[in-house]
């Protein structure tokens, strides 16, 4: 797919650039989202959301099939992309996501529990 770009300007000549939400079919969202883990394991986040979908691209529009899709959708803070799930696809999908994401846990960073604050004893009186 082809990334799309849009540039504005917001006052006093400031320009700032940023990428339009891609549309990808399931499998081309997975290998997006491996190469969105593997640029920001050293930095930066990557967020994910899921929502139920309708199939509507807008609100007055009545004609949508009553399939029950799902939206997911990931970005960085230059990228995004989305997919549309049908139930169908699901399990799959689920499958080969869950993979994915066990593969690339592995750059979290350890909890630091010598910071953590130690609970008061209370005296009784």
């Amino acid at each position: 797919a082809v990334v799309s770009t849009q540039s504005g300007h917001y006052g006093r000549g400031i320009q700032i650039l940023f990428e339009v939400m891609v549309l990808l079919d399931n499998d081309g969202f997975l290998l997006a989202l491996t190469k969105m883990f593997q640029n920001t394991r050293s930095s930066g986040s990557v967020s994910i959301t899921m929502k139920k979908y309708d199939g509507r691209t807008t609100k007055n529009n009545k004609d949508c099939p009553n399939d029950n899709l799902c939206l997911i959708r990931a970005a960085t803070n230059n990228k995004k992309i989305s997919t549309v799930l049908s139930n169908k696809e699901v399990t799959k999908f689920q499958m080969s996501y869950a993979t994915l994401l066990r593969g690339n846990m592995d750059a979290l960073k350890k909890h630091d529990k010598s910071k953590e604050k130690k609970p008061l004893k209370r005296k009784d009186v």
